[in-house]
């Protein structure tokens, strides 16, 4: 009786769209086998895997976008077992040559999941970071519309009657935004200067109370989630609950993903690059990686180059070698970098082996 032959292997890709995702599947010599699109919709995302697996033995899906349009999917692959890589932007050149349009975007992206170019292991998106990417990105635009309605009101007294602009312009922020907002001005009278003036500014000034309400409402979430996740993280120096957020958020939900501190650090913008060239030899500023993830670093070292001897006498060697205080800066935001890897590995260690013990 003859054996059955075993399935041959393919690999996916999936271009991801927001009402259809498009997906192609290649075989293990990276010939294209199809195209297909799909919904996207939990059934879309079995008709899709199915679809893959009729043509052999799936290893593994490259996704475009996984942090937007590919989540849903991102989700389903991985709680299926099956392998996810992320695919980042194809070649300039290529897209030029080629063109571009979704068949040929899902062909490129499983033809760099075959061979392992322009990729890389997506975070996870179905634990307690997610939640807190969620409420920080929440906690964002409401930050930028509370600043925003300050300013509404600081040049709306500038332009405002002199009567109502000398008695306003010598209160401290909350006591202007209070006053503000407890005003009761007649309505029916809109039509007059000054009391649209009033009208506005009491508008204005309530929009920033509830907003400031809601940012308080919302720290005090990330908070217990930031606890929840790394206490010893804020028990560092100069590392407060939103700045730890920040860092958890760009480390993910399985920080074991990248292998080294270094990557880390690259991922936060404070790697330093080579720049040398023939008798010079030097690194300058790296201005990639995640600027959200390099703007808390670079906080938790002002606050420390305030507050800690130790950083103000490394910064004060650092400067007697011949460096810059931006550069002692850069330096000392990657040893930061470093320890703050250090911690988020030791907290997943422990949350995996609480887990492999329960």
């Amino acid at each position: 009786m003859d054996r059955e032959r075993p399935l041959p292997c393919v690999v996916g890709g999936v271009d991801t769209h927001k009402d259809l995702h498009v997906a192609a599947v290649v075989d293990d010599h990276d010939h294209l086998l199809d195209t297909q699109s799909f919904a996207t919709t939990r059934h879309g995302y079995r008709q899709m895997i199915a679809w893959m697996r009729s043509f052999g033995n799936l290893r593994r899906i490259g996704i475009e976008c996984t942090g937007s349009y590919g989540a849903g999917l991102l989700r389903f692959v991985q709680k299926a077992g099956i392998e996810v890589l992320e695919v980042t932007t194809p070649d300039k050149s290529d897209r030029r040559r080629r063109g571009k349009n979704d068949d040929l975007d899902a062909q490129n992206a499983a033809h760099a999941a075959f061979a392992g170019k322009r990729t890389m292991t997506p975070r996870s998106r179905d634990g307690m970071v997610e939640a807190l990417r969620v409420l920080m990105a929440c906690r964002k635009t409401a930050v930028s519309a509370r600043r925003v309605a300050l300013q509404m009101i600081q040049n709306t007294i500038v332009c405002a009657p002199d009567g109502l602009r000398d008695d306003l312009r010598k209160m401290t922020r909350m006591q202007l935004v209070r006053t503000l907002a407890a005003w009761r001005p007649d309505l029916t009278g809109y039509r007059e200067i000054s009391t649209a003036y009033r009208i506005a500014l009491k508008s204005l000034a309530r929009r920033y109370l509830e907003l400031h309400d809601e940012i308080a409402d919302l720290d005090t979430m990330i908070t217990a989630i930031v606890a929840d996740l790394a206490p010893d993280l804020t028990a560092r120096n100069s590392i407060g609950h939103i700045g730890a957020a920040q860092l958890l958020l760009t480390a993910g939900d399985n920080p074991e993903r990248m292998k080294a501190e270094a990557s880390f650090a690259a991922l936060c913008g404070v790697s330093p690059v080579p720049a040398s060239s023939g008798k010079t030899i030097r690194h300058r500023l790296n201005r990639g990686g995640d600027r959200r993830a390099n703007s808390a670093l670079h906080i938790i070292a002002i606050g420390r180059l305030r507050t800690d001897q130790r950083t103000k006498d490394y910064v004060a060697r650092r400067i007697a070698a011949g460096h810059s205080k931006l550069e002692a800066l850069r330096s000392l935001k990657r040893d930061i970098a470093r320890e703050v890897f250090g911690v988020i590995m030791r907290r997943q260690k422990e949350v995996n082996q609480g887990q492999i013990a329960a």
